[in-house]
C-alpha cells in the first residue's frame, strides 16, 4: 500500500529552509497553531465533502528523516549540522484536530488544525494540503454527480486517466466516500475495499470474428455477471441484437449491456424496448463516455433508459475544476500557555483569516433536523442550544441573525495528542453511509447543480470581535 513509502520528503523544499531558520533562530519549540481551510466550493457548487485524513494520520504516523534523507540536506550545503542531528532523532508531537471523513464542508471552516512545535507544525503543511485537497476534490465531484443519477449507481471508471497512481488509487478511495457504487481500479478494491467492478473493452469484441462470438464466449467464462459491451460497430443493428441472442441461448444471470458513445439517450431508449420486447426486461443498461453531473442530468431528462452510469476522466481529474483550493495558514502562537491570535490581512477580503484556536459547531432544526448554519468559535465557547443565539456573517459586519429552536454539535474530532493517534478510522463503508446521512441533512436548495442556496458560515460574537481588533490594531500600525 501506498502508506508503507517514507513521504517524508514529500515536501516543499521551503519548509525545509523554515524549519532550519527556526531551528537557528531558537524558535524551534515556539508553539503555534495551523489551520487548514478552503475559500471556495468547486463547480459553484453548495458543499464540500472531507477526505483524506486516513492518509493524513498515516503520514503523521511515518514521520522520520532517513540517513539518505540526511545526506541528501547535507550536500545542500545550506544546513548546519545541528539542525541535521535534529531531524535525525525527529519524532512528530503535536495536537491535531480535524472535521471527519464525509463530512460536508464550507469555505473559512478549519478542517484540520496542528498545534505544536512551529518547527514540526509548519512543516506538515504540504503534505496536509497535498492529501485533503485532492481526496475532497474527488468526493466532492462524485457526491455531485451521484445526486445527478437520482439514485442509479454510478462506477468510477477513471483510473486510466488520473494524474499517476496515487491520484488513481486516492481518487477512487474518495469517488467511494462520495456515493460511487464501487471502481475500475483494482488495487483499490485490494487495498480500501472499494468493489472493483467492470465489463470488457471494445479490443475483446474485435479479438472475435463478429460480436456474437464474443458475447457467448464472454457469457460462458461469466455467466453470474455478464454486461457486454455492444457499440463497438453498430448498436442498434448488431450489438443489441448479438446480445439478446445470447440472453437467449445461456440464459446468464444478472446480465446487462454498456454503451459508451453516440447519443445515449436515443441509443437506451431504443436499446430497453428491444430488450423488452426480448423477454428481457431485467436487462441492465450501462452507459460512460466522458459523462459528468450535467450530461447525466441532461439525458435523465430527455428520458434516457439507463440503470447505470461509469464514469471517468470527468470524475478522476475532477475536469471542470480540479483544483480544491485549500491553504494552511498560521492562526496562533502560545507564551507561557497564553495563546497569541495571529491574522493575515489582505486587500482580498477573502484571504483575511479568522484568529486563534477555534472549533466548528453545526447547528441543526429541532424540527426538521436539517443543518441551519455553521458557526466557528474559539476553543471552549459553548453555544446555547434552544435560545436565542446571535451569529455574525464575517463578510459583512451589519449582518446578524438570531437562532431558536436548534440543537448543537462540534463538527471536529481531537485525532492526535502530543504526536500519539488517538483516533480510530471508520471503515469506508462507515465514511460513505455517514457521508450520505449528513449530505442528506442539507436543504435541497444547497444541494442544487446549479446556482444554490449559499450556506452559511458565521462566527460567534467573541471569535468576531477578535477578528476586527485585529484588524484595527493593524490598521493602526
Amino acid at each position: 500500500m501506498i502508506e508503507k513509502l517514507n513521504l517524508t520528503m514529500l515536501t516543499d523544499f521551503y519548509e525545509i529552509t523554515m524549519a532550519n531558520g527556526y531551528f537557528e533562530s531558537d524558535m524551534a519549540d515556539d508553539i503555534a497553531y495551523f489551520d487548514m481551510f478552503f475559500r471556495k466550493i468547486p463547480d459553484e457548487g453548495g458543499y464540500a465533502i472531507m477526505a483524506g485524513l486516513e492518509q493524513v494520520i498515516n503520514y503523521l504516523n511515518s514521520l522520520e528523516f532517513t540517513e539518505e534523507d540526511i545526506e541528501y540536506l547535507r550536500g545542500k550545503r545550506i544546513f548546519s549540522e545541528r539542525f541535521l542531528e535534529y531531524l535525525g532523532d525527529f519524532k512528530f508531537v503535536c495536537d491535531v484536530w480535524a472535521i471527519p471523513e464525509g463530512t460536508p464542508i464550507f469555505p473559512g471552516e478549519p478542517m484540520l488544525t496542528v498545534r505544536g512545535p512551529v518547527i514540526q507544525a509548519q512543516f506538515v503543511e504540504t503534505m496536509i494540503l497535498l492529501l485533503l485537497n485532492h481526496q475532497s476534490l474527488i468526493a466532492t465531484k462524485a457526491s455531485r454527480i451521484v445526486r445527478a443519477a437520482g439514485g442509479r449507481p454510478v462506477m468510477e471508471f477513471g483510473t486510466r486517466r488520473a494524474h499517476g497512481g496515487s491520484a488513481a488509487i486516492y481518487g477512487a478511495r474518495a469517488a467511494y466516500i462520495g456515493g460511487c457504487a464501487g471502481t475500475a481500479c483494482a488495487i483499490a478494491d485490494r487495498d480500501y475495499g472499494v468493489a472493483a467492478l467492470g465489463t470488457m473493452a471494445h479490443s475483446w469484441v474485435q479479438m472475435f470474428p463478429n460480436e456474437y462470438e464474443a458475447f457467448r464466449k464472454y457469457a460462458e467464462i461469466y455467466p453470474e455477471n455478464c454486461t457486454l459491451l455492444v457499440d463497438t460497430y453498430n448498436v442498434l443493428k448488431s450489438g443489441v441484437p448479438s446480445a439478446i441472442r445470447v440472453f437467449d441461448e445461456l440464459k446468464p444471470k444478472n446480465k446487462g449491456i454498456r454503451i459508451d458513445s453516440g447519443d445515449v439517450a436515443y441509443l437506451t431508449k431504443q436499446a430497453r424496448k428491444m430488450l423488452d420486447e426480448a423477454g428481457h426486461e431485467d436487462c441492465k443498461i450501462v452507459v460512460s463516455n466522458s459523462l459528468d453531473e450535467y450530461i447525466i442530468q441532461d439525458i435523465i431528462v430527455e428520458g434516457a433508459c439507463i440503470d447505470s452510469f461509469g464514469v471517468g476522466e470527468r470524475l478522476i481529474t475532477a475536469k471542470s475544476e480540479p483544483v480544491f483550493g485549500g491553504v494552511y495558514k498560521l492562526s496562533a502562537l502560545e507564551k507561557d500557555g497564553v495563546m497569541i491570535p495571529k491574522i493575515k490581512i489582505s486587500e482580498n477580503v477573502e484571504k483575511i483569516t479568522n484568529p486563534g484556536f477555534k472549533t466548528v459547531y453545526r447547528l441543526f432544526d429541532k424540527d426538521s433536523h436539517k443543518a441551519i448554519a455553521d458557526v466557528i468559535t474559539l476553543d471552549g465557547e459553548a453555544i446555547p442550544e434552544g435560545d436565542d443565539y446571535e451569529i455574525f456573517d464575517p463578510r459583512a459586519v451589519w449582518k446578524r441573525k438570531k437562532l431558536n429552536n436548534f440543537y448543537v454539535r462540534n463538527l471536529r474530532v481531537q485525532v492526535f495528542d502530543k504526536g500519539n493517534c488517538i483516533y480510530q478510522s471508520p471503515s469506508i463503508d462507515a465514511i460513505r453511509d455517514y457521508c450520505r446521512q449528513q449530505v442528506n441533512t442539507l436543504w435541497e436548495e444547497t444541494l442544487r447543480l446549479e446556482k444554490p442556496q449559499i450556506y452559511y458560515v458565521d462566527l460567534s460574537k467573541e471569535l468576531w470581535e477578535m477578528k476586527n481588533r485585529l484588524i484595527e490594531e493593524y490598521n493602526q500600525l
